[in-house]
């Protein structure tokens, strides 16, 4: 692609940065709609203008805000479903092939994997704000491309042509498998339906909120009362008391003190 072009696409990955990955608003639209899909067509809806989240967003609208977006520059983006383990569709991601063969070597991250056929992975919903370029399999490439994220780096292994492998880890820690990617995509339909489906998912029952302080190279992760704070020394772990959990929340998090007690009040009913 021209270098216009691909200046866009950093520059949309940067602004997608700033937001928080969080479920308050989709606990909140839910109640709200009372059905899975009229609570999808709100985010669907809105999702081009990343204000409108109330604050945040889950993988599902990120990953769609970027698909719309691409299509918009006139790119081919394709949608692809994460499984873990067990639970399969439980993320997504997105693809986007290097479509029109741009040479220049200009990235915010190690382009030594990239090829002239290069696809890149984009998976905003696990805070990785950066195209990385998806290596080839063996016996055609390395199989495999590693990259220094602070504070998690990010290796991604592609066994089989149609298959990859998003491996994470931080300060010196192992490596873990957090995802498959079956590279073959799905439809606009699939993908909603996916989405729809994700409103009833355990992880509803209980906040979860991160965000990735990309300057700082800092992560807050909170889940069920622990936050966690993670950087390029390792992780620590902290408790925020009840009685203060909605002004922290809001603080760390950027999202509305009302939109947090409101969530959390649904949660509690």
């Amino acid at each position: 692609m021209d270098s216009a072009t691909w200046q866009n696409v950093l520059d949309l990955c940067n602004r997608l940065s700033g937001v928080t990955y969080e479920n308050l608003t989709k606990i909140i639209r839910l109640e709200q709609s009372g059905s899975a899909t009229r609570a999808r067509n709100l985010d669907d809806s809105f999702q081009n203008d990343v204000d409108s989240w109330m604050g945040g967003g889950t993988c599902f609208s990120m990953t769609w805000h970027l698909y719309q977006s691409f299509k918009d520059m006139g790119l081919s983006p394709r949608l692809v479903m994460g499984h873990k383990r067990k639970e399969r569709n439980i993320h997504c991601a997105l693809i986007l092939p290097d479509q029109f063969g741009f040479k220049n070597s200009d990235f915010r991250i190690n382009s030594e994997f990239r090829t002239p056929n290069s696809e890149f992975l984009f998976d905003p919903g696990y805070l990785i704000f950066d195209p990385l370029p998806i290596p080839l399999p063996a016996p055609f490439g390395t199989g495999e491309a590693f990259f220094p994220l602070v504070p998690n780096s990010v290796r991604l292994v592609r066994p089989a042509q149609d298959a990859l492998e998003l491996w994470t880890g931080g300060a010196g820690g192992p490596m873990k498998l957090r995802f498959e990617y079956p590279l073959e995509g799905v439809s606009v339909e699939e993908f909603k339906q996916h989405w729809s489906e994700s409103f009833y998912r355990e992880m509803m029952t209980y906040p979860v909120l991160n965000r990735l302080d990309r300057d700082q190279g800092i992560q807050y992760y909170y889940q069920k009362g622990n936050l966690v704070i993670r950087d390029k020394d390792g992780s620590r772990m902290e408790r925020i008391p009840e009685a203060e959990r909605v002004g922290k929340l809001s603080e760390i998090f950027h999202i509305a003190p009302d939109l947090v007690e409101r969530a959390l009040g649904i949660l509690k009913r």
